[in-house]
């Protein structure tokens, strides 16, 4: 039985040997040090879009949508955002695919799933692009779950701007609207036990990882 992510299944694209390893071995990728920062936007992200959801409003960042709300269940809401909890899903062999989201939003009954994104920089033209596989995960594990999603999912880019008067920094933001696949997501997952299931593959010539520990084990 594996227990997988869409985080986790990132890996198998960068390297499959990464994955084999992770899973199998237990051995990950070393970790360098994760600045604070983004993880402070998200919590405040998440309370600042809580605050409109009790006042039945929309943020200012979505008000142009049309026929849109937040999801208004927050008790359903602090276990899909949770990453010890979040949705899951149990394939017929027990293997288990698990993500945390940001939030939600419902339009004509259907579930909308939006995820928030700091960056440093404005959007280049396919910066979207690097979060199809994660949304296309989320939108399978709601529709395993039984929710009906639309074909589509929202990413919401802040990044900073300038600072005003008074020292606060102004952000400015970019609601990206991405089509999504479901089958893609499942292709993903199919392809992920299989790896994991036979023996070790050959790394991908662009890991920084395994080209790292080749050379150290040439040069002993």
């Amino acid at each position: 039985m594996y227990k997988l992510s869409p985080s986790s299944l990132h890996v198998l694209k960068d390297c499959p040997r990464c994955f084999w390893l992770q899973h199998n071995k237990n051995i990950r990728r070393p970790e360098g040090i994760f600045p604070s920062l983004p993880s402070g936007m998200d919590r405040a992200l998440k309370e600042y879009f809580d605050s409109y959801l009790e006042k039945n409003n929309l943020p200012p960042e979505l008000e142009h949508l049309t026929g849109v709300s937040l999801f208004n269940d927050v008790e359903k809401l602090k276990i899909w955002r949770s990453n010890f909890k979040g949705i899951s899903w149990t394939d017929k062999s027990g293997n288990i695919l698990r993500g945390a989201i940001d939030n939600v939003l419902v339009k004509n009954n259907k579930l909308i799933i939006l995820d928030y994104k700091t960056r440093g920089y404005p959007l280049k033209e396919n910066t979207h692009q690097h979060y199809q596989d994660q949304l296309d995960f989320y939108n399978f594990l709601f529709r395993k779950n039984g929710y009906e999603t639309e074909d589509y999912s929202y990413l919401l880019f802040y990044h900073p701007s300038n600072f005003d008067e008074k020292g606060k920094v102004n952000f400015n933001v970019d609601l990206v609207q991405i089509d999504v696949s479901v089958d893609n997501a499942e292709q993903i997952f199919n392809q992920a036990i299989q790896v994991l299931k036979n023996e070790m593959p050959s790394y991908s010539e662009n890991c920084v990882y395994c080209k790292w520990l080749e050379k150290v084990t040439f040069q002993k």
